[in-house]
């Protein structure tokens, strides 16, 4: 199997929620764009939190360019990673992950202090995270939330539901 890498984080020093995922899936990788998959609910999650009309339209009609949606994030204070830097893994299944490396988190924080929660896209990112990484800190909350992969069959309205938790902390 080969070596994956993911992608640099999109983020600027405003940003105060950080949604980490685990390791973009095939078709993300191929096109070198966060949730690329078109029936993945993160873009339209993340429209529907701030009630922009895109949210609740089909993936595929809907969407904006990739850096409008990256800025529309950045707007919002919200940034995006990755828990893992690279890994081998057959297809887009975070179940078949296998010997990961995880992002150096440790210098985000220094360089990017106005962070206020990290935000796990599912539960893969977020145990490799407590696992691998575990740094604590008293200023910065954790929480996990249910992928917004199309993997995961949960009604994209109770994903919605769940994902309103992190507009507190902007």
């Amino acid at each position: 199997m080969e070596i994956i890498y993911s992608f640099e984080p999109v983020i600027n020093q405003e940003s105060r929620v950080l949604i980490l995922g685990s390791m973009p899936g095939v078709q993300s990788l191929r096109e070198q764009k966060y949730y690329a998959h078109p029936y993945n609910h993160f873009w339209r999650i993340m429209y529907a939190l701030f009630d922009d009309a895109r949210g609740w339209s089909n993936a595929a009609d809907a969407m904006d360019d990739y850096d409008s949606r990256k800025q529309f994030l950045l707007d919002r204070k919200i940034a995006l990673w990755d828990v893992i830097r690279n890994c081998s893994r057959e297809g887009s299944l975070d179940s078949n992950i296998v010997n990961e490396q995880v992002n150096d988190f440790q210098n985000l924080f220094i360089q990017h202090p106005n962070l206020e929660l990290l935000a796990f896209n599912g539960a893969k990112g977020f145990n490799i995270y407590k696992r691998k990484i575990r740094l604590e800190s008293a200023s910065i909350a954790y929480l996990l939330l249910p992928s917004t992969s199309p993997a995961n069959t949960m009604k994209f309205e109770e994903k919605l539901t769940h994902w309103k938790a992190i507009l507190k902390y902007l």
